[in-house]
């Protein structure tokens, strides 16, 4: 969609309509640059609301050397940065869990992590130019975001603006109010850190996203997790595959440790049933999870699961304990 300049000109002097016009084409990709800065639907959805506003009562300042999107883009990263600085971000209480959990191998300092639904990103298909391109989509899966989180903001910032949006140092230092060759040099640190923690975008992959072997996979782990055939799911796995619980703090890495948490959680469960709704979440196979509770044989919605796939086996298993992320997708409160 094109912008007109006297739709522009009104959007300026005050038009509520032309305003919307302007800004429509990029709420979903703001949306989405947002979540990666933020890890949060949930924040990136607030931050947006915020994002948007400071536009409309700054588009009078709007003086079109750049383009509107670029212009939305630097108020959009710098708005997410004063989110974290300001500590904004909603950080979930930490859940006590319902039985006694194994030893966790480690302890995660992202927490906030939340999945982020495909049919959102689908909405970028049909959009041409940098939007669409397929860098944009691969730069989403889990585990390059949880990697994000890890960084230093601004150093998240410069990278996603320059390696993920294309932008150039240049560019990207004009959107930070700052050097180019400040710009560059955090760049440069923030692509070796990605280095060291092997989530390059697009890395983790290796079949093709909605492959008959990346279903067949997913449907044989649907099988084995609702049949409390723990030995069935670890037989799926790779020898460094990992358990992640947002925002649970928990991480179980190894073959080993995976199967003791999953045992100890089957137990818990008892004769209660489990249900696997399949979906997709950043560009990976995924499911809302739902539970009978003991008194009724209604499943109850209890989170996602989000599979990391490696070759033909599981590398990562994220579980996040949400009750409201099956809503968020779309999803019904309880399969059919």
């Amino acid at each position: 969609m094109v912008v007109t300049r006297s739709t522009l000109d009104a959007a300026i002097a005050g038009d509520g309509q032309a305003f919307r016009e302007v800004v429509s084409p990029h709420v979903r990709e703001l949306h989405l640059h947002c979540y990666r800065l933020l890890g949060s639907v949930t924040d990136a959805e607030d931050t947006l609301q915020e994002v948007l506003i400071a536009a409309w009562r700054g588009l009078d300042g709007f003086a079109g050397r750049s383009s509107v999107r670029t212009w939305l883009y630097r108020i959009a990263t710098n708005q997410c940065l004063n989110t974290i600085r300001d500590g904004k971000r909603r950080k979930p209480p930490e859940p006590v869990p319902p039985f006694d959990p194994p030893e966790p191998s480690r302890r995660s300092e992202i927490t906030w992590l939340q999945p982020y639904p495909d049919t959102w990103l689908n909405e970028l298909d049909g959009e041409p130019g940098p939007a669409a391109r397929s860098q944009q989509r691969e730069a989403v899966e889990l585990a390059f975001i949880a990697a994000l989180q890890r960084l230093p903001p601004r150093q998240t910032a410069s990278l996603l603006l320059c390696d993920v949006l294309g932008y150039s140092t240049v560019e990207a230092a004009a959107m930070l109010n700052t050097s180019a060759t400040a710009t560059k040099g955090t760049l440069q640190r923030a692509r070796a850190a990605l280095d060291r923690l092997h989530a390059s975008p697009g890395g983790h992959a290796a079949t093709d996203r909605g492959s008959r072997a990346e279903r067949a996979l997913a449907r044989r782990f649907t099988e084995a997790l609702t049949t409390d055939d723990i030995d069935g799911v670890i037989a799926l796995l790779t020898d460094d595959a990992w358990l992640a619980m947002p925002p649970a703090p928990h991480e179980y890495h190894g073959p080993t440790a995976v199967a003791s948490f999953l045992r100890a959680s089957t137990l818990w469960k008892g004769s209660r049933t489990i249900h696997l709704l399949a979906t997709r979440a950043n560009n990976q196979p995924a499911f809302a999870t739902y539970l009978t509770t003991l008194n009724t044989a209604t499943p109850d919605p209890t989170g996602l699961i989000v599979l990391t796939i490696f070759q033909d086996r599981i590398s990562g298993i994220t579980r996040f304990l949400d009750r409201r992320l099956p809503s968020i997708f779309g999803l019904p409160g309880t399969p059919d």
